[in-house]
Parts: C-alpha cells; structure tokens; sequence
C-alpha cells in the first residue's frame, strides 16, 4: 500500500482466498510460496521484538466478534492484557485511561464494560469493542475481514463510518474484505478483485465500478440488487455452470473460463497474467491482450 492511508477492499465471492490472504498478512498462515513485505521485513522471519512491533503495527477485526471473545472471559481481560503486554503500560490508571480514551473512539467507555462478559453485548457492540482493541496498539494497518456482514443491516453504516473516521484522524490503512461491492464503494480508494486465489482485477474503486474490466468483476457488479431485473438477469444466466464445476486443480488456463461467456481455446490452455490497462488500472484477461 502507499504511504498516505488508505482503504484496499479485496473483494470476491465465497471461497475466493480474501480470508486465506488475510491469515497469511496477519502472520497466522505462511505460505506455501511467495513472501509477505512489512516496512522492507519479511513478515515470517520475524522474531522477538519485531514480531511485537508487527502485531503492534498490524491489526485485526474479524466477522464474527463473538467468535473473537471467550465467552469465559470478561471484555476488560482481553483490553488490558493487550495494552500491558503489546502497548506496554505497567501502571493500572495509566492503562484504564488508555482503554477508556480507546473506547471512546468507538463511542463505548470503561464504565459500560467493565465487568461483562462477550454475551451481555449486541453483535454491533461487541464488534465496536473489537475495533476498540485492535486501535490500542495505535496500528498503521488494520486487516478488516467482513466486519460488517454479520452485524444487523441498520448498524453497519456506523461501522464504516468508524473505520474512515480512523483512517483520517489517526493515519490507519485498512485491507477491508468482503463480498459485498455496495459496501466497498462506500469505504474504499481502491479494489481488488479476487477469484478462486487469483487477482484478476484491481484498479481505483470509482473505476472499477463505473467500469469494469473483467467479465467476473462484471458479474459481481450486476449481482447487486438493482431495479432492473432483465439486465441483471443476462450476466447471472451466463454465468450459471452448466453441469459440475471444474475441479479447480484442472484449471490450466484461467480460472474463470468454465464459467465466463467469453471464454475461448486459449483461455482454457493460457491462464492470463495482470496487465496494466492504464496508469492504475490492472486486468488478467485475454480479452485486453
């Protein structure tokens, strides 16, 4: 990502690799080839010290923030826990103020969790509380795993609201991943498009959206609800399977020619690199070779 913050979404469907991308940034998956860069630092050989300043560094919000808590657990253990021994405060006042000042970016204080349990919150406010816990560390990136696909469709606007309000005030990137554009277009500067664990586009969100490169960012596109269902309905026929999928280690060529209406005999032997299009539009299709 550049220097000036930013939002990357990384968006795809189900099964796409926008979470297994997301286990290897943060250091939980290593991968089976290729390296992740931090600051010129190979994330998986980091050791001691700069693997606290990376998880110092870099953050997480998951989807499910029940599922992120021990149900066992009071919310304060895991906000103290992280401030003494990532953050680095020793005085018990000293960590409470940072806690409660943390809190109250999220529109939360100490006070209305203090001594509760995950299950005592809604879903939107326990979500809120995993946003409060990754800003503790003061992060310059936060990795954003559909946070908001789980949360009651009234609430989510907050949410990202939230996270463009830590983005201008506190200079934090986030990698936002979903799978749904509508929300994309809302938070993002760019995108990138992802299908069966390759890149096949990425570009500046306004682009991308207004106009779309390849045929799956298309059908992407055409699958958000919208008032005109003969339209939409041309992209979703064409794109349906017809009989099994492919197996998708037999995919030679790309790995969207078993369902793309344009696919052809050398989409189906060649599978396409990204290329640039424009200054920063980048596209894996045969159709812009």
């Amino acid at each position: 990502m550049e220097n000036r913050p930013q939002i990357l979404t990384i968006a795809g469907e189900s099964g796409s690799g926008k979470t297994t991308l997301a286990r290897i940034i943060l250091g939980f998956l290593q991968p089976e080839r290729g390296k992740v860069i931090y600051r010129n630092k190979d994330v998986y050989k980091l050791k001691g010290k700069e693997k606290i300043w990376y998880r110092k560094e870099v953050q997480a919000v998951f989807q499910d923030p029940f599922e992120a808590f021990n149900p066992m657990r009071k919310i304060y253990t895991y906000l103290y826990e992280t401030t003494k021994n990532i953050v680095g405060i020793e005085e018990k006042n000293d960590i409470d103020e940072h806690i409660n000042q943390t809190l109250e970016m999220v529109g939360l204080s100490l006070e209305e969790i203090k001594g509760k349990y995950p299950h005592e919150f809604s879903g939107g406010q326990l979500q809120r509380v995993a946003i409060a816990r990754a800003l503790l560390t003061k992060p310059k990136l936060i990795i954003a795993d559909e946070p908001v696909s789980m949360i009651d469709a009234s609430l989510r606007i907050n949410i990202l609201n939230i996270f463009k309000e830590i983005e201008e005030k506190f200079s934090t990137s986030f990698i936002y991943i979903t799978h749904d554009l509508a929300t994309a277009y809302y938070i993002s500067d760019e995108i990138i498009i992802m299908y069966r664990g390759v890149i096949v586009e990425k570009g500046p969100i306004e682009d991308v959206m207004k106009e779309p490169l390849h045929p799956y960012t298309t059908l992407l596109l055409d699958s958000i609800p919208i008032p005109d269902i003969t339209y939409r309905a041309k992209w979703l026929k064409a794109s349906k399977l017809s009989g099994l999928e492919i197996k998708e280690f037999l995919i030679k060529g790309c790995k969207y020619s078993d369902r793309c209406p344009y696919s052809s005999d050398k989409c189906i032997r060649e599978r396409p690199r990204l290329i640039k299009i424009d200054k920063n539009r980048e596209v894996a299709c045969w159709l812009y070779s």
